[in-house]
């Protein structure tokens, strides 16, 4: 009998190392990944241009359940990720090598979208981080102060298209800075300048309020 009890327990230990080990294996195995992203017109935020066939749409990643598909916890670290989509329904190809991009607050505080290194020196930085998370996130090596997926998420989720074929879509994101503001969206227009079509003529530029977004009724 008690080599069966003490069988029953290392059997029972065996199987909760089993789930700790998964677990973590899970959590260290997680990857982002891409969104799909829809026609623009479609999302409740957007700019339609009917007479160029071009629509940009927004997509603020504001809330937790949405900001899961990223490993890095950005909101931690003052950053807004916002999912920036823009289709093309011409016969032509649209070009975006020569955007420029700000969100703009209600304050008429004006923000860029964050490069690769501005959000990479924040992450490396332990003062501005906020509070520690409660989970048992595994450790990883870093590199200058950021771990390698880390880098790897921020270089691949960042809106890097050039342009946008006939009839297609192309998304990413944009990471804006808005440490320090509590309702970043509330009032906030997005613009967007300098796309261009096939002969290099500028587009009319696009302008997005979030309210939009705020206003939405909740996805079924």
């Amino acid at each position: 009998m008690a080599s069966y009890r003490s069988y029953s327990r290392a059997a029972r230990l065996a199987s909760l190392c089993a789930v700790v080990l998964s677990a973590s294996f899970c959590l260290a195995s997680k990857h982002f990944v891409m969104p799909v992203p829809k026609a623009a017109k479609t999302y409740p935020a957007h700019d339609e241009h009917p007479t160029e066939h071009a629509t940009l749409a927004l997509d603020p990643y504001d809330m937790a359940d949405k900001a899961s598909i990223f490993t890095v916890h950005y909101s931690d670290i003052g950053f807004l990720p916002i999912f920036v989509i823009i289709t093309n329904d011409g016969d032509q190809p649209i070009s975006l090598a020569d955007v420029t991009t700000q969100l703009v607050t209600v304050n008429r505080t004006k923000i860029p979208p964050a490069t690769e290194d501005d959000i990479s020196r924040r992450l490396a930085n332990p003062s501005l981080s906020a509070t520690p998370n409660p989970l048992p996130w595994p450790k990883k090596k870093v590199k200058n102060g950021v771990s390698q997926d880390a880098q790897d998420e921020i270089q691949n989720s960042r809106f890097a298209a050039r342009a946008v074929e006939p009839h297609a879509t192309q998304a990413g994101f944009m990471f804006f800075d808005v440490s320090g503001i509590s309702a970043p969206l509330a009032g906030a227009t997005f613009y967007l300048t300098g796309v261009r079509d096939v002969k290099g003529n500028e587009l009319m530029y696009f302008e997005v309020p979030l309210e939009k977004y705020l206003s939405a009724p909740p996805a079924k």
